[in-house]
Order: structure tokens, then C-alpha cells, then sequence
């Protein structure tokens, strides 16, 4: 017991907070030390024990989620999960909550929907629970060894590898980011510092359906480049950043001199949807030497693999350093598997990107 991560869930609603708790505890890592209806009462029980982790609703009665999050980020920090509804209010809302200081968002689970569903969902939030615990917010190492489930697909899932790797280079570049747990913030950082003729950029950051969209517009008003949710066919160009809408796996694609995005159904890949494994794939079968590859903060190994494809295909490659990580996950695989050039530090990844271009 004493190695399994506490998990206070807090939420109005009593469907939610036994849903939540009935997720949460099948796997054998995680333990629901309680519930709580309202920031009040979550208070009283942090008070006599605190949690490893805290889901957090957002629209809560007494006091909003986002208002306890201030708190609790300025008094005594604790690694938070944001779980919210689908609104555009919440949405908006919830991503607002990731510049206070939580550590992810995720939707609420959906019982109406399907076997495959249900599934999908409790696998992503006991990942999420696991890689908000080895957050830098709180001073704390646990075992992530994977509970008995379905097989982690690989990249092959959504492309074969490549037969030929040769690409011939031209002018123009493409730069695959991908990023997971902490990778809000790190992408809000690397995008804003680009000029306005920085090159085509595709994102995949690990987020849930219809976030990415109020996440890229959020971006878009910050940043001197248009960052948009990608749509199926755009066009990778100068000036612009594709991120992978939630829910769906990103493909780059090239006809001619124009690269363009693919975006397209289809299973978990590394327990992902989108995945940056595939972006990866994809971007050295179609970019080869064209190409940079940078792997930003995260838990677990997506995109490790994907960016050697990369590095063996003639592309430049990054990993960010740890200690500039919120989760030193998948840029430490990558560093293992000598998939990356250069291991930097957030604050250095542009300015050498940029150079290397």
C-alpha cells in the first residue's frame, strides 16, 4: 500500500466521483485515498493526509475548481489533473487551469459509449494519474510498471515501416514536435519565441478531443506564427503550426515540392490517439533529411522510436533535457535508443532549431 500513488478525487457530482474511483482502481499502482463534493471539503481531507495526486473538477458550488488550484499552488503544491466536461466554456477554462499549474486535463468518462471507449479511457486516465505523480510539482518516484491490459500497439498500427529511406533535400524544412504530460506549456514557450518565416512546424501534444482546437487558438493569439487544430489536407508552410487534433492520429504527407497533413482514424498507438510515433513515422518516410525532430516533456516512450526513424533517415533530432522536463518520459527513452542529436534545454530548442534550419 505504501507504494501506490494517493488520488483525492474531487468533483460535485457522486456519479463522477464513484466513477472516477472505480477507474482509478483497477490498477494495482493507484489507490482513491478519498472524495470530496466541493474545494472545502477536499481542504479538510488534504489537512489530514495529503494526496499524491488531485483530480479536479472545474465548475464546482462554495468555490470554482480554478480558484482551489491557486490555492493549492500557492500553499502547499500537489500535483492536479484537471477533469472536465466537452463545453467550450470548460474547455477554455481547463486550459486556463494549465497556466495555474495543473499538470494535465482529461474528459470526463462517458459509460454511454462503447466497450472500446470505456477501455481507451480508463487506460489514458491511469497513465495521466501515474505521469502527474513523477511531476517535478511534487518530489516523488514510483515504479510505472504496466497493469495487465491490451497490447501496446506500435507505430506499424497506422504505417508500415519505410522500404526506402532516401529523400533528396530540398530548401524548404519540417520541423515534428511532439510532446505529452507538461507539454502545454513547453510548446507555448518554444512556438512563441519563432519568427514569422519560421518553418512549417505539425505538433502532436497528448490532449483530449476538442481541447486541441481552444488550445491551438489560444496559441495563435500569443505567438507571431498561425498556429492552428489541423485539419485533413493542410498544408505545412512557413509561418504556420498544425497541431493534431485530440482523438485523432497526424500523418505528414508530400505530393510534389508540398508537404501536407493527413489526419485519419484508427487505433492507440503507445496508448495514444494522436500519436507522435506516427507523426515521426510519417515525417521520415515523407520529409527524410528535410526534416527536424524534436521530443519535448512527457511520461511513457511515444515518439522514442519514431524519432530514430527520423535520425536514420537524415533528419536533425532533439530531446529536451530533464531538467527542464515536467516528466523526463519520452525524451529519455529517446536519448536511450541514441535517437537524439542534440539534448537541450527548453529555452535553447528554438534558437538551435532555427539555426539548424
Amino acid at each position: 500500500m505504501n507504494n501506490k500513488i494517493k488520488v483525492l478525487v474531487v468533483d460535485d457530482s457522486a456519479v463522477v466521483r464513484q466513477t472516477l474511483t472505480s477507474i482509478l482502481q483497477t490498477d494495482p499502482l493507484i489507490e482513491v485515498m478519498g472524495t470530496a463534493a466541493d474545494p472545502y471539503i477536499a481542504a479538510s481531507k488534504i489537512s489530514q493526509e495529503v494526496p499524491d495526486v488531485i483530480t479536479l473538477d472545474v465548475e464546482m458550488p462554495r468555490m470554482d475548481g480554478l480558484t482551489f488550484l491557486k490555492k493549492i499552488m500557492s500553499q502547499h503544491p500537489i500535483p492536479v489533473v484537471i477533469v472536465s466536461s466537452l463545453t467550450a466554456h470548460g474547455t477554455e477554462t481547463a486550459l486556463k487551469a494549465l497556466e495555474y499549474g495543473a499538470v494535465e486535463i482529461v474528459t470526463k468518462p462517458q459509460f454511454t459509449s462503447t466497450k472500446q471507449f470505456i477501455e481507451e479511457s480508463r487506460l489514458k486516465l491511469c497513465d495521466i494519474i501515474k505521469a502527474a505523480s513523477l511531476a517535478k510539482i511534487k518530489r516523488k518516484t514510483i515504479s510505472t510498471a504496466p497493469i495487465a491490459v491490451q497490447p501496446k500497439l506500435s507505430a506499424d498500427a497506422m504505417i508500415q515501416p519505410a522500404q526506402s529511406r532516401s529523400m533528396i533535400q530540398t530548401t524548404e524544412k519540417v520541423v515534428a514536435v511532439g510532446a505529452s504530460t507538461g507539454g502545454t506549456e513547453a510548446l507555448r514557450s518554444f512556438l512563441e519565441s519563432l519568427p514569422l518565416d519560421a518553418p512549417g512546424i505539425v505538433i502532436v501534444q497528448h490532449m483530449p478531443e476538442m481541447f486541441t482546437k481552444s488550445f491551438a487558438n489560444r496559441l495563435n493569439d500569443l505567438c507571431k506564427i498561425t498556429v492552428k487544430e489541423a485539419e485533413n489536407g493542410d498544408s505545412v508552410i512557413r509561418g504556420r503550426a498544425l497541431i493534431a487534433p485530440g482523438n485523432k492520429h497526424m500523418l505528414l504527407k508530400r505530393s510534389g515540392a508540398r508537404y501536407y497533413v493527413e489526419v485519419k482514424e484508427g487505433p492507440l498507438v503507445n496508448r495514444h490517439r494522436p500519436s507522435v510515433d506516427v507523426l515521426f513515422r510519417s515525417t521520415a518516410r515523407y520529409a527524410g533529411k528535410n526534416a527536424i525532430g524534436i521530443i519535448m516533456t512527457g511520461m511513457g516512450d511515444d515518439g522514442a522510436h519514431g524519432l530514430l526513424e527520423m535520425k536514420e533517415a537524415g533528419a536533425h533530432t532533439i530531446a529536451q533535457d530533464e531538467k527542464s522536463c515536467v516528466v523526463f518520459g519520452m525524451p529519455k527513452e529517446a536519448i536511450k535508443l541514441n535517437a537524439a542529436e542534440k539534448i537541450l534545454s527548453l529555452d535553447q530548442i528554438a534558437a538551435h532549431m532555427l539555426r539548424a534550419v
